[in-house]
């Protein structure tokens, strides 16, 4: 399901959109309908040109995202099968031993039937051919990614890639190891309290059958020895009994003082059954609520920012260059979370703040920093505007001459048909003397870490 070619389909136009193929579908209809429905229980107006378009391109994102419904894993295998003699019910070339074949590190992503948000995979698959047969090796990553483009948890994920590949192509064995990565949301109230919020809930999880079905078999350790990686391990995948309690940051905690929205919920019900998935099954059942519990972090309000008493400082008026070396100043790595008001994925980051520190203008606390992009990351944001906000808030508190460097990654970029894992995007605001000095922009980014999160 690829980039949609406007030739050959019937485009008509809703409110200015482009509507063609798999937009005229009911179901991707019915997706922007309750999506209409989340962003007016957010108090947000579904005609501002920045929203104007995101119920459709959400639709997509999720329709896109679980197209591995539709798709059939016997074909794509039975196509792909090809003899090579001497492979034969676990022996090798000369009746050895036979061949271990791992492919590793295919970058997934899949979303998250507990919360509907997408979470990250790092697979590896290995089978052991039989019958005189291999498979095309493109055809490991294909039938991996049918099954992830699922709501999933990661231990039924694994499973049923080795069930399908198991009776796809009848080897002697197959293992299947899955590094996932769900990002950790923190709540709004929370997220000021805590300031060393962990980003990322991360588990391993395993599934073998044949020869892989004994965990102390000799096959997993020939599997270990050639993926060579020292993170994971049998002793890892022994965990994954407890993965379906504790894989979900959403299972553990909810949003404080949040009632149930009847009308949410309801909507975001219907996004799963227009996906082809039944509401009311039971790993499904809390999903709305829990969806809408994540989503309410960014409705919009009016609350007022407290600042401490900073809210009037006079601007320093100096024309002319200083020693910036002595004078300018950064706070550096303050978190960032927010949510693309585009495609309703969440992006999250880390926010650098330089100014210049002369005399009429003092130091503030890096906490008064840290609440102020907070505050401007919980809501519907692009990154360009969340950068120039925090610079405008800011500047009257440092002086005026201040630049903002916005470090991001966006799970928009993953969730959808380009499927860039590993991207990030950077954003700069500048304001007052930081505009016309190239020395003082220079001598603020090399302050900046380098980023990795």
């Amino acid at each position: 399901m690829g980039a949609l070619d406007e030739g050959h389909y019937n485009v008509v136009l809703e409110n200015g959109v482009k509507l063609g193929g798999l937009e005229q579908e009911p179901e991707t209809i019915a997706i922007v309908d309750a999506v209409k429905l989340l962003l007016q229980g957010l108090g947000e107006d579904i005609n501002r040109e920045g929203l104007r378009k995101t119920p459709l391109r959400v639709a997509k994102a999720f329709r896109e995202g679980t197209r591995g419904y539709k798709q059939n894993v016997k074909e794509i295998v039975q196509d792909a099968l090809f003899p090579e003699v001497g492979v034969e019910h676990g022996k090798g070339q000369a009746g050895g031993a036979g061949g271990l074949v791992l492919v590793r590190d295919l970058n997934l992503f899949s979303f998250c039937e507990s919360c509907l948000l997408p979470f990250q995979v790092k697979c590896h698959v290995g089978y052991i051919p039989s019958g005189q047969r291999v498979v095309g090796l493109s055809k490991l990553s294909r039938v991996a990614d049918i099954f992830a483009k699922r709501l999933q948890d990661p231990q039924r994920l694994a499973d049923e890639i080795c069930f399908a590949l198991e009776h796809g192509i009848e080897p002697t064995g197959v293992a299947v190891v899955l590094e996932c990565s769900h990002v950790h949301f923190p709540n709004f109230e929370h997220v000021f309290l805590d300031s060393n919020h962990e980003r990322w809930v991360k588990v391993v999880v395993g599934s073998g059958s044949g020869s892989f079905e004994k965990d102390d078999s000799a096959s997993w350790l020939d599997f270990f020895g050639l993926l060579r990686c020292k993170d994971v391990s049998l002793d890892n995948i022994h965990a994954r009994t407890t993965v379906q309690d504790s894989w979900c940051p959403s299972q553990s905690h909810s949003r404080l003082g949040l009632g149930p929205n009847s009308t949410m919920t309801s909507a975001v019900a219907s996004i799963i059954q227009s996906l082809g998935q039944d509401p009311c099954r039971i790993e499904l059942t809390a999903t709305p609520n829990r969806y809408v519990n994540w989503l309410m972090n960014f409705k919009d309000s009016n609350l007022e920012m407290k600042l401490n008493g900073f809210s009037s400082i006079p601007l320093k008026t100096t024309v002319g260059r200083i020693n910036y070396k002595e004078h300018v100043r950064s706070e550096n790595n303050l978190s960032l979370w927010s949510l693309c008001e585009h495609h309703l994925l969440p992006f999250y980051g880390v926010v650098h703040i330089g100014y210049i520190l002369g005399e009429e203008v003092n130091s503030i606390s890096k906490t008064l920093l840290q609440s102020i992009v907070h505050f401007h990351g919980f809501k519907l944001q692009v990154q360009e505007r969340l950068s120039r906000q925090i610079a405008e808030t800011v500047s009257p508190l440092l002086g005026g001459d201040v630049m903002v460097v916005v470090e991001a990654d966006h799970t928009c970029m993953i969730a959808r048909g380009i499927e860039k894992c590993g991207s990030n995007t950077a954003t700069i605001a500048v304001l007052g003397r930081f505009s016309d000095d190239p020395a003082a922009r220079s001598q603020f980014l090399q302050t900046i870490p380098s980023y990795c999160l």
